[in-house]
């Protein structure tokens, strides 16, 4: 599998809720740093994070706009989606639907995704579920 069939496997995952693929695509001790400041380190760090963002989101989509990859790196332009069920940090569920870019930023070794750095667009989201 090349680096890009590698990151659309990756989102495949995130959008199927189906992170039993994570062992084929993430390194054992892949660093992953969220857009909302938190940092995972391996596999189960990474799998963490995805469940605390599905209590908040239990539908995230994340649909990539743009991916590129060249050598051992790739990035992917994406717009994530869903529902706000659930609280995320200090905000509360208001069942209000959101909508958001960002962008995320791969490195690979040996084969599968070794470190993940992604840069998301707060303020809106921010604005999407703070107080109206």
């Amino acid at each position: 599998m090349d680096n890009k069939q590698l990151v659309s496997e990756y989102y495949a995952m995130w959008n199927s809720h189906d992170f039993t693929k994570a062992d084929l695509l993430l390194d054992g001790d892949v660093r992953f740093r969220g857009s909302l400041d938190i940092v995972a380190n391996g596999i189960d760090g990474f799998k963490d994070y995805a469940k605390m963002l599905f209590e908040a989101f239990p539908n995230l989509y994340h649909a990539v706009e743009i991916l590129i990859s060249e050598g051992n790196v790739a990035s992917a332009y994406v717009t994530y989606s869903g529902k706000h069920e659930g609280k995320l940090l200090d905000y509360e569920p208001t069942k209000k639907r959101i909508s958001y870019s960002g962008a995320s930023f791969f490195h690979f070794k040996n084969g599968k995704i070794a470190s993940i750095n992604v840069l998301g667009d707060l303020n809106s989201l921010y604005k999407q579920i703070g107080p109206s």
